[in-house]
C-alpha cells in the first residue's frame, strides 16, 4: 500500500504534538519531526516520549538534524536544500535511511545519485504553508516519479478529496502537515487519508 507520512507543523506545543501523534501513529507509516525552534535536547526528549508511548522508533524521521537522528537511532533523516549534502551524510553514515526534499527533476536525480533512499516532492497543490508560491502540479510530479527509481512522496495541499489524483501519478505515498495535525478531529481525518490510500491500491 502507498505510504502516509505525517509532518509536524511548528504550530503546536510539544505536549500537543505528542498527544496527537500518539493517537494516530497506528494509521501512518512515518512521523516527521520538523521543528526549527527545537533544540537538540528537545528533539531527543520528544523522541524518547514518543517511544515510551509505544511509537516504533523506526517510524520517526528527523528533519535536517543528522546528529539527532544518529544519536537516537530513529528511522531516518530528511534533508533539505540547507542541510548537509546527501553525499556527505551517506558517506559518513551509510546506515541512515535518508530522505531529500526536492523541487525539480534535476534535484531528484542528483539526490538519488547522492545516495538518498526516498524523496519528498512538492508542493503539488496550493497550500497555506507556501503562500504566494504557485503549485508545481501533477504533471511535474509525474516527471519526477519517472526520473528516479527510489520512492517519491508527494506533499503540499493534499486532501482526502484529491489524494486519488496524486496516487495515480504512481508516487509511493503522500505527506501531510496541517491537513491532519491541525484538523478538528485528528483521528477521523487521518483515517480518511488512509482510506483513500487503501482504495487507491493497484490504481495507476
Amino acid at each position: 500500500m502507498k505510504q502516509l507520512h505525517i509532518i509536524s507543523t511548528g504550530e503546536q506545543t510539544i505536549n500537543e504534538f505528542i498527544e496527537k501523534v500518539t493517537d494516530i501513529h497506528s494509521f501512518v507509516d512515518f512521523i516527521h519531526l520538523r521543528e526549527s525552534n527545537w533544540t537538540a535536547r528537545e528533539y531527543i526528549t520528544v523522541i524518547d516520549q514518543l517511544c515510551k508511548r509505544g511509537i516504533p522508533r523506526e517510524k520517526i524521521i528527523v528533519n535536517d538534524r543528522v546528529d539527532v537522528a544518529k544519536v537516537t537511532d530513529v528511522g531516518g533523516v530528511q534533508l533539505t536544500l540547507h542541510s548537509i549534502d546527501v553525499q556527505d551524510v551517506n558517506r559518513i553514515f551509510p546506515e541512515l535511511y535518508i530522505g531529500c526534499s526536492v523541487h525539480s527533476v534535476k534535484e531528484a536525480i542528483a539526490s538519488e545519485k547522492g545516495g538518498a533512499n526516498f524523496l519528498i516532492y512538492g508542493h503539488i497543490f496550493e497550500t497555506a504553508s507556501k503562500p504566494g508560491l504557485p503549485p508545481r502540479g501533477l504533471h511535474m510530479l509525474k516527471d519526477v516519479v519517472k526520473s528516479v527509481t527510489i520512492p517519491v512522496i508527494a506533499i503540499g495541499g493534499i486532501t482526502p478529496d484529491n489524494a486519488k489524483r496524486v496516487i495515480r501519478t504512481n508516487v509511493s505515498g503522500i505527506a501531510v502537515m496541517s491537513g491532519v495535525l491541525l484538523a478538528d478531529d485528528v483521528k477521523n481525518t487521518v483515517r480518511q487519508y488512509q482510506k483513500k490510500l487503501i482504495e487507491s491500491k493497484g490504481v495507476k
